[in-house]
């Protein structure tokens, strides 16, 4: 208190009773992949696809995290972190091997694209007569898009200033020759490089996946990156379907997602089911090689077709990218105790599989959330389900609602540390978390019909005894009544006789 030593008149601020408790965001995804540039292990917030592009590059081959964070977007994402894992490295070149005169069988030599990447691709090589008709001379030709761009006559395989590699090497903008063994003469005739692609720079192992919290590096960087809610790898599935990663390193990485939402308790992972596989077949991986157990996972299958701007064509992608965009459209249109289910899955063409009910009926109760389509309503998430085997966690929407409350809590009552420990102290603790609960209940999240069904907050003499005052610690005990999703819907129709209206 202030020491008054003079008459006068003086003002004061003082605390209100309680301070409200502002809720924390929800739907905020973290991708983890392969890219075409930007930084390496360096969580970026990215808000929109524009800033994607301008930071870590357009759709690659071998990667599905521009396809996830594409589809993020599309379907509702708002903002997401992005953290491009790998090294740089170079990357396939167009090539092209010129047969030999002598036996076309062997090459006379090999003719590479300076550009790497799929650049390359464009070019082409003619071998022609040379203009002096020298002996072993001949003129090499570079086309780009069908067109002459480099012409290099009168050079010759032997040694000396004419030689085709020497001059190729000083003046050409596109290509290289690569010895291969002792140069001969080459055949005359037209070839076409082929075999750039952009795609990932480097191998990857799961470990560059999970990395390390104390490097800051994969996911486990994440940990530094307090408003992640969800955790998704899409592109674990390109490696694997390329055989750079098994399947025993897809679910090594797989757990480590699961492992690192539980150990924050403030995210969910998004898994991916491997591609290729019937239902019966991802059943059997689910429950005996996987056997994922946590309330802190949902696993989506199968896969959805989309454009491909690379290819102009249609492929199949993983929908962890789909879904995590659906989580965030149904927690901004709805609210988080909403189940993420029964939404259109914007920028699908089609499933990998089309599943029947019988299907659908054997992967539901072991925690696969299957995506479907339905004549006149689209392709649809049908599932809401976390992969815990405890029926308290059974559903996505449960979990994520107790993340919310209790992180807003968190964050809501740091106000509280190093505050009297007393009576005083224990009714404005009460107050504010009553406050927050109720606007929690008002929105629909809480089951009951009046707050006190709904939920309790206990902070008495009774929590916090003397010696757990004497420990220093301040003991609030909170119950909530989540709603659960009506899950199956049944109506009962009997027949009855006619002329007698039933009671309601």
């Amino acid at each position: 208190m202030p020491t008054y030593l003079s008459p006068g008149v003086y003002v004061e601020e003082v605390q209100s009773g309680s301070r409200p408790i502002e809720g924390v965001g929800t739907a905020v995804a973290a991708f983890v992949g392969l890219a075409a540039k930007g930084p390496f292990n360096e969580p970026r917030l990215i808000t929109n696809w524009a800033q994607y592009t301008a930071t870590f590059g357009e759709f690659i081959a071998g990667s599905y995290l521009a396809h996830a964070t594409y589809a993020y977007f599309l379907n509702g994402g708002g903002s997401c972190y992005v953290v491009r894992i790998g090294s740089e490295g170079a990357e396939p070149t167009a090539k092209a091997e010129v047969p030999s005169a002598a036996d076309a069988d062997k090459a006379a030599f090999r003719v590479a694209a300076l550009a790497a990447g799929s650049a390359g691709n464009d070019l082409s090589v003619e071998v022609a007569p040379a203009s002096d008709g020298g002996d072993g001379a001949f003129r090499l030709v570079v086309k780009q898009g069908g067109r002459e761009a480099e012409t290099f006559d009168n050079v010759t395989t032997g040694k000396g200033k004419t030689n085709v590699a020497t001059v190729v090497k000083a003046q050409s903008k596109l290509v290289t020759i690569e010895e291969v063994g002792a140069l001969s003469a080459p055949a005359a005739g037209s070839l076409a490089l082929a075999g750039g692609t952009k795609g990932v720079a480097t191998r990857v192992t799961p470990d560059d996946y999970v990395g390390s919290a104390a490097d800051r590096t994969g996911f486990s960087g994440l940990e530094a990156v307090d408003e992640v809610t969800m955790l998704a790898v899409p592109d674990l599935m390109a490696v694997y379907e390329q055989g750079i990663i098994d399947l025993e390193g897809v679910q090594a990485v797989q757990l480590a997602m699961i492992a690192h939402c539980e150990l924050m308790g403030d995210r969910v992972a998004i898994l991916d089911a491997p591609p290729g596989l019937n239902a019966q077949q991802v059943k059997e991986w689910r429950v005996d090689k996987a056997g994922y157990d946590s309330k802190y996972a949902a696993l989506y299958w199968p896969g959805v077709k989309v454009f491909d701007p690379l290819s102009g064509a249609a492929r199949f992608v993983p929908p962890s990218g789909h879904m995590a965009g659906i989580w965030a459209r149904s927690d901004d249109q709805r609210g988080v105790h909403k189940a993420p289910a029964n939404e259109v899955v914007r920028g699908a063409i089609s499933l990998e599989l089309q599943i029947t009910k019988s299907e659908h009926d054997t992967l539901n109760p072991n925690g696969i959330n299957v995506i479907r389509s339905f004549p006149g309503r689209g392709i649809r998430v049908w599932g809401a389900r976390t992969l815990s085997s405890d029926p308290a966690w059974r559903y996505l929407n449960v979990r994520r609602l107790f993340n919310y409350v209790e992180e807003s809590i968190l964050e809501g009552t740091q106000w509280v540390v190093f505050e009297p420990n007393d009576v005083a102290l224990w009714e404005r603790v009460k107050r504010t978390a009553n406050s927050f609960l109720l606007g929690v209940w008002r929105q629909g999240a809480l089951f009951g019909a009046t707050p006190q069904e709904a939920f309790y907050v206990k902070c008495d003499a009774e929590t916090n005894p003397p010696d757990v005052i004497d420990r220093g610690q301040l003991v609030v005990e909170i119950g909530i009544a989540p709603v659960k999703p009506a899950e199956f819907v049944i109506f009962r129709i009997a027949q009855y006789s006619g002329g007698t209206a039933l009671s309601e």
